[in-house]
């Protein structure tokens, strides 16, 4: 598969595997791996205490019989204000199972998918003489875009500082790629660094 080079002089494309972005487009897959990751982020800290676990209440409120108000054996009771609660919240563990295989698959069916809708840009590089927000600006005007994710093979400073201050761009090297980023935005730019890295991390380069 080849993807046009945007800013190449002269003209160029960049060769790539049909296994990492030649894959069919598999919904389901897609949902269940991103719902496994959103689920990940959960805290999942929620805590509440049972009247076992609430301080005070061990005396008898008042007696038995006699009094004419209805039986009582301790203030932590769940009907009383301040009591325990009769089921109690337990910190939990929301994360799902997914597998490395199912996981890169779904990535490889969303990156196949922004290369056939054509939403995937490759670039040379994406280089700032200076950490200066309307530089990028400038940049991404280039390719007629104001807002997407930006893909580079490693850390760029200048680039990630620029971009700190545009609404909808984010930098992201492709270690750190995920699948909610790749759906949360619409266009991608990525570097032929990138795409190389990338396409070695999807296990194209080995097919």
């Amino acid at each position: 598969m080849k993807l046009q080079i945007k800013n190449a002089s002269p003209a160029g494309d960049i060769q790539l595997s049909d296994v990492a972005f030649g894959r069919a487009y598999n919904e389901a897959l897609i949902h269940q791996v991103v719902t496994a990751y959103q689920a990940a982020g959960r805290a999942g800290t929620k805590a509440q205490k049972t009247r076992a676990e609430v301080r005070g209440g061990g005396k008898k409120p008042w007696a038995q019989k006699g009094t004419g108000q209805a039986r009582a054996g301790s203030i932590r009771s769940p009907i009383w204000v301040g009591g325990g609660r009769a089921f109690a919240a337990r910190p939990r563990d929301f994360s799902q199972k997914v597998n490395r295989k199912m996981y890169r698959a779904a990535m490889q069916s969303m990156v196949s998918q922004l290369v056939r809708e054509e939403r995937l840009f490759a670039v040379e590089s994406l280089e700032l003489a200076a950490p200066k927000t309307k530089l990028l600006i400038s940049k991404l005007a280039e390719f007629g875009l104001t807002r997407a994710l930006i893909l580079v093979e490693a850390y760029e400073e200048k680039l990630f500082l620029a971009a700190r201050n545009v609404p909808y761009v984010d930098v992201m090297p492709v270690a750190s790629l995920d699948p909610l980023s790749l759906i949360k935005h619409d266009k991608v730019i990525a570097t032929v660094g990138a795409l190389k890295l990338l396409e070695q991390r999807l296990g194209g380069a080995r097919e």
